[in-house]
């Protein structure tokens, strides 16, 4: 039996292809980021700074002995010794400084209204605590004895009006052994002394500056001295001086100068003074001299001061973005103005009757010389320039450097030239306002020796 055979005329059509538009959508922003990952890959990368006004102060700290014009007044007799006058304060001459009696003095605490604390003494309290609060910083909080101790004054100041008000009731009622004994003369008052009361600035040697083998000795309320002991001492005017002895750097910085300016930081007061030094066995010692202010120091002899060698304001830029650039410098002669424009520019010769206008960008421009600095990028090696309305020529060869940092405002490095005024470790003050230099929060690159003029920054 055959087989039975089928036969059968299958075509097989090809599909049509369709574009697929999500697909090249993607594909399209793939490559773009590829390309934009690789060309940020391959960039140059520059760390921006933005131009800020500031100030350096470089200064230099010492301790100095203060030399005053002293008097030491001792005792006329024996007994328990009880003082009127605070401290720090003023005495005229006759006023009554001190009490001796044969036994301590007992006083009584006036609670009444009439021993608060006047206006005046609050103020005093207050603006006291406020300049502490204004000026403190964890590096200062040695100031809070001082803070402690300007209160105290003012409170024992109350004190002795109290005190004085007792004394003079005593003395009407004809305590026995008590007598009270006023001032010789009029000076500001201290109750210390020390063994320099006598002692000149241009007596002082640099084992004087030592502060360890330093006595100070002190009179109190109640104690009993002798015939002849000191019993306080009175500064007698207001000029004083303060004897350091100086490093050899500030030796140098301090060769020619007559005075000098000095900050306190006992206060933060700064003051000038008048300077001099000589070498005393084998130490430079330095001399500042004051007439005013002695009373805000009179209770030490040991004053904290620093010498502020430089304080300058302007731009403060980092060192890093400091950088050289060559530079051809021509007479501002041979600037004129042409083409199309107003710009500025000067005159090529062509070796042609008519020269050929070329514009230019003034870097620098050095009135005392009358001369400008233009950009050896802008022209061809051994370029010559002529003088507008003139025969005169001169050839493009010699440069010189400037100072500057890249200016990137415009995305782009322009150099800008710099003039320094003052320097720390890290940062220049250059000067601000100049035409070609820079301006407050001008962009600049952080580090100035990895940019050339015209490079595109990302």
């Amino acid at each position: 039996m055959a087989a039975n055979i089928t036969s059968s005329n299958i075509k097989v059509y090809q599909k049509k292809k369709h574009l697929n538009i999500g697909i090249a959508i993607f594909g399209v922003i793939f490559i773009y980021l590829l390309v934009t990952v690789l060309m940020y890959l391959t960039a140059k990368h520059i760390s921006v700074y933005e131009v800020r006004e500031g100030s350096i102060v470089k200064d230099t700290s010492y301790t100095g002995l203060a030399i005053r014009n002293e008097t030491v007044v001792h005792s006329k007799g024996k007994g328990y010794v009880n003082y009127f006058i605070s401290e720090g304060n003023k005495v005229g001459a006759k006023t009554q400084v001190y009490s001796l009696s044969d036994q301590k003095l007992q006083f009584e605490t006036n609670t009444n209204n009439t021993q608060k604390l006047t206006s005046s003494e609050q103020s005093a309290i207050s603006q006291k605590t406020q300049t502490f609060c204004e000026n403190y910083t964890d590096g200062t909080f040695g100031d809070v004895y001082t803070l402690k101790n300007n209160i105290s004054g003012v409170l024992e100041g109350k004190s002795n009006q109290n005190r004085q008000t007792q004394i003079a009731a005593l003395t009407e009622s004809d305590l026995d052994g008590l007598k009270v004994y006023t001032a010789e003369s009029d000076g500001i008052i201290s109750y210390s002394v020390d063994g320099f009361e006598n002692t000149k600035a241009d007596d002082i040697t640099p084992d004087m500056l030592n502060k360890e083998n330093y006595n100070k000795k002190e009179q109190k309320n109640n104690t009993k001295i002798k015939s002849g002991d000191s019993v306080y001492k009175l500064i007698k005017d207001d000029d004083w001086t303060l004897v350091i002895a100086l490093s050899k750097q500030s030796v140098k910085d301090l060769t020619d100068a007559s005075s000098v300016q000095v900050r306190f930081p006992k206060d933060n007061e700064t003051m000038t003074a008048a300077f001099s030094m000589k070498k005393v066995k084998g130490t430079w010692l330095g001399y500042l001299a004051f007439d005013n202010s002695m009373v805000r120091y009179a209770q030490d002899r040991f004053v904290d001061v620093e010498l502020i060698m430089a304080d300058h304001t302007g731009l403060k830029i980092p060192k890093s973005a400091i950088t050289k650039k060559n530079f051809y410098v021509i007479s501002e002669d041979y600037l004129t103005q042409g083409g199309n424009s107003n710009s500025t520019g000067v005159l090529i010769d062509t070796g042609k009757e008519n020269a050929q206008f070329q514009s230019v960008d003034i870097y620098y421009r050095d009135t005392s010389t009358g001369s400008v600095y233009i950009d050896p990028d802008d022209f061809e090696e051994n370029t010559t320039l002529r003088k507008p309305d003139s025969s005169d020529t001169c050839q493009l060869n010699k440069t010189r450097k400037l100072k500057g940092v890249y200016n990137i405002n415009r995305g782009y490095a322009v150099f800008r030239q710099v003039q320094i005024l003052c320097e720390s470790d890290e940062y220049y003050i250059v000067q601000s306002g100049d035409d070609y230099g820079l301006s407050n929060y001008d962009h600049i690159a952080l580090t100035g020796k990895d940019v050339h003029e015209g490079d595109v920054i990302s």
